[in-house]
């Protein structure tokens, strides 16, 4: 595992004990760039009509298609460790 990636995953478990509740726009960035960080580029069907919760989520993520694994990664650090600052 390169440095990059210990970063990554290390903003991801500080981020689980962040104090408060961050603002629903920031909640869909830090999963859209945890999944793009993780998996790449979305994969998945996109979820029913009905599903507002999943659509959110995964419309977030079908944006960041094309940004590499490691960019993502280092906005997801960037936007935790702002969030934690």
């Amino acid at each position: 595992m390169n440095d990059l990636s210990r970063e990554f995953e290390q903003a991801a478990e500080d981020i689980q004990r962040f104090g408060q509740r961050p603002d629903n726009d920031t909640l869909l960035k830090l999963y859209a760039l945890y999944k793009q960080g993780s998996e790449g580029d979305v994969h998945s069907n996109q979820p029913g009509f009905f599903d507002f919760v999943g659509t959110a989520k995964y419309e977030a993520w079908a944006q960041l298609r094309g940004t590499s694994q490691d960019d993502a990664q280092r906005r997801y650090i960037a936007l935790v460790r702002e969030l934690l600052a």
